[in-house]
């Protein structure tokens, strides 16, 4: 019997480190990079230190020789005309200069070199550098954030205020523009000019941010505000040849088009229409959650909006005491269970794994995770991809008795068999077929940690959302009692706005529970 273990971004946990261990998409891998920064600080605070030591006992001697050179030269004869001055200025020349000379030469970086050779073999790629940045315009997109609150660090719920620089943002905007993602590009590079034109001070120029940012606005089909910000620009720097080309074939298209707009309404005029731009129009009616695009609900439910629950059908939503039809183990011990939704139904475990079992499993998850994957249709193969960005590893009952105990909890307070649950994660897309256990029944989803905002799971068919909350667990059925598939429970993982989100889940088969959930009687029974 096997527990698989997610950990979920914002990115999850270390293994050995490796330069291709796409630290991106690990919060638990990334702390480990904490440390390995904090061992480099340390590491160039000791080079500082003999750098210092050897600058001082350099400073030593140039001092003592300033003061002795002062005094020798106001009578050179009468000073070299006593026998030990005579004597120390040969041994300064012949020996002590010499010695000076290899102490300035000595090199002190070799420790500091040395480590940071090592440590860098572990450092994240160019390949972490812009899945981070692209998983930060996710969010963005996600849950609405404006550049700039996204750049003051004023995000909901955190604990540690970061601000962005303008070389952040920058960078923002040039990893979008490499990604011909003009929209982000100009949001960006907006916020790094509003950040210069506030005074912050940069190794970056106006010039080069408004070169990015006229073309990105240009790309997007602006003409006369990409026209007004290359005229901007070359206010800065009148020299600047690319501006200058664009300042010229930006008025020759807004002219066109401008011309073309004058035609068309000429052509109306003749035809006999009549156009307003005060044209009244019936407000539009406010669009039904269901006819709402699937990735739109998937954005509003992750931000808390959505369907909500109508007062009568939030009324039989409950809490209880449950023992599973009195298990003996549960009879004088109920769990606390409550009601999280309806159709379909899915209920919440409170309490219902310790922060023992917990650091337990990621004790034994994090030097097995890697990147999760997802299907793909073109291929029929398992791949990562851009948009999931998690890791994950599988625990069997035979590794530790704890994860038995676990999945053997499960069994009693659900009543299905775990026997025939999953055991092994199959590359192959019809891995199911090969386990012989048939589909997924049902799923049991542990929450690992609380998180300071977002990563919900939601339900885009329904408009449910169910957010994480420490040492609970949720549990559904994914196949009505008939063995046909309840659509309503395609769920997708919200991404974690800030903190860090782990969770473990079961899923359960159809073979082995014929008994314990009887087939029903019609498709949607």
């Amino acid at each position: 019997m096997e527990l698989p273990c997610w950990c979920l971004l914002l990115l999850s946990c270390l293994q050995s480190l490796s330069a291709h261990n796409d630290f991106f998409t690990s919060i638990g891998q990334m702390t480990d990079l904490l440390y390995t920064e904090k061992d480099l600080v340390t590491s160039l605070k000791d080079y500082i230190r003999a750098e210092e030591n050897k600058l001082e006992r350099v400073k030593q001697w140039a001092d003592k020789l300033d003061s002795l050179s002062a005094t020798a030269i106001q009578d050179p004869e009468g000073f070299l005309g006593h026998p030990v001055n005579a004597f120390k200025l040969m041994k300064r020349l012949n020996t002590e200069w010499g010695d000076l000379e290899s102490l300035v030469l000595s090199d002190t970086t070799d420790g500091f070199i040395s480590n940071l050779t090592i440590q860098r073999q572990h450092f994240p790629t160019d390949e972490d550098q812009t899945g981070a940045a692209k998983a930060l315009l996710r969010l963005q997109d996600t849950y609405r954030l404006d550049a700039n609150t996204i750049s003051v660090g004023d995000l909901p719920g955190v604990k540690h205020k970061s601000p962005m620089t303008v070389e952040d943002c920058y960078e923002l905007g040039k990893i979008a523009y490499s990604d011909v993602d003009y929209y982000h590009t100009e949001l960006w590079m907006a916020q790094a000019l509003r950040q210069l034109d506030q005074g912050e001070e940069s190794t970056l120029d106006k010039v080069t941010v408004l070169d990015y940012l006229s073309y990105a606005i240009y790309q997007q089909g602006e003409i006369e505000r990409a026209l007004e910000y290359t005229k901007r620009l070359l206010e800065l720097d009148p020299e600047h040849q690319r501006a200058k080309g664009n300042l010229k074939y930006f008025e020759f298209q807004l002219e066109k088009q401008k011309k073309a707009a004058a035609d068309e309404a000429q052509k109306q005029q003749e035809r006999g229409k009549r156009e307003t731009t005060e044209k009244k129009t019936k407000p539009k009616k406010k669009a039904s959650f269901q006819l709402i695009p699937e990735r739109k609900k998937y954005e509003m439910l992750c931000r808390g909006e959505g369907n909500k629950m109508t007062p009568r059908r939030q009324s039989r939503l409950f809490c209880r005491y449950y023992d599973n039809n009195h298990n003996p183990k549960y009879v004088l011990a109920p769990v606390k269970q409550q009601d999280e939704w309806d159709r379909p139904y899915i209920v919440r475990y409170l309490d219902i794994i310790s922060d023992k079992e917990i650091e337990r499993i990621k004790q034994l998850a994090k030097p097995r995770l890697r990147r999760a994957t997802v299907h793909d249709p073109q291929t029929g193969k398992l791949t990562t991809a851009q948009y999931r960005v998690s890791k994950s590893a599988w625990l069997t009952g035979y590794e530790d008795p704890m994860i038995e105990t676990i999945n053997q909890r499960i069994e009693d307070l659900t009543g299905l068999e775990m026997d025939t649950a999953e055991e092994l994660q199959k590359d192959e897309p019809d891995a199911f077929k090969e386990l012989g256990t048939g589909n997924r029944i049902a799923t049991w989803l542990f929450y690992m940690s609380d998180v300071s905002a977002g990563g919900a799971t939601v339900f885009p068919d329904v408009g449910a959302a169910v957010w994480p909350q420490k040492g609970t667990a949720v549990f559904w059925y994914n196949l009505f009692a008939s063995g046909e598939g309840d659509y309503s429970t395609r769920h997708a993982a919200c991404p974690v706005l800030v903190g860090n989100k782990w969770v473990s889940n079961k899923w359960v088969h159809e073979r082995g529970q014929e008994w314990r959930r009887p087939c029903g009687l019609s498709e949607s029974e």
